[in-house]
């Protein structure tokens, strides 16, 4: 009758997963990455690739609207152009600026350059060449904003930290409009994407102004108030909706419906330097259109957000601040750029055709792989026959069923498995790794064993137990759980630690160490009681 007594103990008993784990251990929440998650983090740095120091801050990043699709950068008095195939600098100006370069804008068919200085002057350059083409003056304090619109050639936008807009007719170097109402540094500016005669532009008074300049006389056509200084304006694809970006948030409007507010992202914890759009999938494939905002922050993060969903899709952490980001085109590249001069290129892998299915196809689709030597068909009397198909690779829409791993189980896993819990726990105990040992105990609570275990033990094994909670009780990871189990030894075991003086040390040590940790939050305690009213003052200050 005991053994099956036993027996039906160890059935009802539900065995868990092992090894154990310790569930007072804070777990993180790092889910399977989503298929949008890999697609951004397939844009990596080729490891061949040497990026120059460029020692200043990259204040902006500009792709070429068409193909290769270089990019140029401005850094110190500098235009530096890389190329999208090597991802090398490809051509420096640095000649005609005076004073640090700002604001790289290329035109339309991507043959010329226009970049702004801090002296106030607007160039413009050939690519091809380098060549200085024109130099627009006319700001009076430095120009933050330089741009062309979506297709005309013939002229650009400018912005400045006078606070003007200026639109200018390039091939004469003239001013058409001086654009007033913004009171602070205009910094950002972007050009509508469905008509060359309206542009966006931001500034420090915590405004964004859209200005029309077949209506130029009347000043802007709409203001939207941010509510901080802007420090970055986008139009989105569709030109009817904008994001800016300003002080930790950024912010989707809708300019259609009168500049009504639509979302407000508030993920970073410092400034938001820059914004771009990017697009997921190629040109012309299934997944072209679904467009997303990238956002750089003074805080290190780059976030990728879905303003369709309104949620971040992803995120990557960087070791410097970053003010500036662009995305190619042909969603091929990503780079960032820092306060330092770090340059972060990534560049996607692009699966092609294999060399060999494109040669046993010509022009008509017809196989011309005549000369190709048939392989023998498979019989089962071959040997390959018993060996086929274990070198193949899965293709992209096979199901993997994985070969479950072995499970290592320490000493103490095995004896639970064994229900040998009295050993488990001196096992664990003799590890003297708290982890294990806090997890075993768990275990027996969940099994209703350990205060059985307790009155188990002989005299050195309940030493060991007591010298284990007078090292770990005061851990705060451990505190809740083990306070309550020293407070049971304690009344269960009380007459053994009365007959040892051994016992008695540890008991004392650990009233000692409750007593010291108990002084030390009242001080804590006592501490705060002084800061919080300093801190809510200075709060409403």
């Amino acid at each position: 009758m005991a053994i099956m007594a036993e027996e039906d103990e160890r059935r009802s008993t539900t065995a868990k997963t092992f090894p154990v784990r310790p569930k007072l251990k804070p777990t993180s929440n790092n889910s399977t990455p989503t298929a949008e998650s890999k697609y951004w983090r397939s844009f990596k740095t080729p490891k061949d690739l040497q990026l120059p120091a460029l020692v200043a801050s990259i204040t902006s990043i500009s792709f070429a609207p068409t193909p290769p699709h270089d990019f140029a950068l401005t850094h110190s008095a500098t235009v530096t152009i890389f190329s999208s195939q090597t991802l090398e600098p490809k051509a420096t100006i640095s000649s005609a600026f005076s004073d640090t370069a700002t604001s790289a804008s290329f035109r339309s068919d991507s043959r010329l350059l226009a970049a702004g200085d801090l002296s106030g002057s607007v160039h413009v350059f050939d690519v091809k060449s380098r060549n200085p083409l024109r130099r627009l003056r006319g700001h009076s304090r430095p120009v933050r904003l330089v741009r062309y619109p979506r297709v005309d050639k013939l002229h650009l936008f400018s912005g400045g930290d006078d606070a003007v807009v200026k639109y200018w007719d390039v091939t004469t170097e003239t001013q058409l409009f001086n654009l007033l109402g913004h009171k602070d540094y205009v910094r950002c500016g972007d050009a509508s994407p469905v008509s060359d005669d309206m542009f966006i532009s931001g500034s420090y008074d915590h405004t964004v102004r859209v200005w029309d300049v077949r209506a130029s006389t009347s000043g802007s056509v709409m203001e939207i108030s941010h509510g901080k200084p802007v420090e970055d304006v986008i139009y989105l694809p569709s030109g009817g909706i904008v994001a800016t970006a300003g002080g930790n948030t950024v912010k989707i409007w809708d300019l259609i419906g009168g500049g009504r507010l639509l979302h407000t992202m508030e993920s970073h914890n410092k400034t938001v330097t820059s914004l771009c759009v990017g697009k997921i999938g190629r040109e012309g494939g299934e997944e072209a259109q679904q467009y997303r905002i990238l956002t750089v922050s003074l805080d290190g993060y780059m976030k990728v957000f879905d303003y369709a969903k309104y949620k971040i899709t992803h995120s990557m952490r960087f070791p410097n601040p970053l003010l500036s980001v662009g995305f190619s085109p042909d969603c091929s590249t990503r780079v960032i750029g820092t306060s330092n001069g770090t340059l972060y290129v990534g560049r996607r892998k692009v699966k092609e055709e294999s060399a060999g299915e494109q040669a046993l196809v010509d022009f008509a689709g017809l196989a011309v792989a005549d000369d190709v030597p048939k392989r023998r068909a498979l019989r089962p009397s071959y040997f390959r026959y018993f060996h086929r198909g274990q070198s193949e690779k899965p293709s992209e829409t096979d199901y993997l069923i994985m070969r479950p791993k072995k499970v290592k189980l320490a000493e103490h896993d095995k004896l639970l498995k064994k229900f040998r819990h009295k050993e488990a726990l001196v096992a664990a105990l003799n590890r003297k790794n708290p982890e294990n040992v806090v997890a075993v105990m768990e275990e027996l609570v969940a099994r209703k064993k350990l205060l059985r275990c307790v009155s188990n033990l002989d005299f050195e094994e309940l030493e060991l137990l007591l010298l284990f909670l007078q090292r770990y009780s005061t851990m705060p990871r451990y505190a809740s759980f083990l306070m309550g189990l020293a407070s049971k030894v304690v009344d269960m075991r009380t007459e053994d630690i009365r007959s040892s003086n051994e016992l008695r040390g540890h008991i004392r040590n650990l009233k000692r160490d409750l007593e010291e940790e108990m002084r030390v939050q009242q001080s804590l305690q006592e501490i705060e009681g002084i800061i919080s009213p300093l801190l809510r003052i200075a709060a409403r200050r």
